[in-house]
């Protein structure tokens, strides 16, 4: 399998994961992998299976949408969008959070380190009841500049 492929796969496996599929990780992911987000970083195979799974306690929607792809050599960086929704956030409704992650392979094409970029305001804070108003309050004051 070549680079291309082995990105192929994993958006494959990302495409269909669920609370039910987590054990597919293994399929893309090296023992050791290093992940890291704008809330969390984790070190091994078994520390990302938990945050995965965590990540599915008390939401009634996680789905993830791929866009454009760009593969270099053992690298790669996918676009994506995250829809997500929790009982507690936004009334429940879906919310969409635009991301992309920046992926590196071993040599038996698997990712080695995984980072996702995206803005944790928006995926979070702003959709808590003071933090929320707060945070777009400052966003809608920057902007105005």
């Amino acid at each position: 399998m070549n680079d291309s492929e082995h990105l192929s796969r994993f958006l494959e496996v990302w495409s269909a994961i669920s609370a039910d599929t987590i054990d597919t990780l293994d399929q893309i992911y090296d023992e050791n992998i290093a992940f890291s987000d704008p809330l969390h970083h984790v070190q091994g195979l078994p520390s990302l299976r938990q945050y995965i799974a965590n990540m599915y306690e008390n939401v009634t929607e996680v789905r993830f949408s791929f866009g454009k792809t760009l593969v270099d050599d053992d690298q790669a960086c996918v676009e994506w969008v995250l829809r997500y929704a929790h009982p507690r956030l936004r009334g429940g409704e879906p919310i969409d959070i635009p991301g992309c992650s920046r992926l590196e392979f071993t040599t038996a094409g698997k990712v080695i380190r995984h980072r996702d970029y995206f803005d944790a305001g928006a995926f979070l804070y702003e959709h808590l009841p003071i933090v929320g108003s707060i945070i777009r309050a400052l966003k809608r004051r920057l902007s105005e500049d």
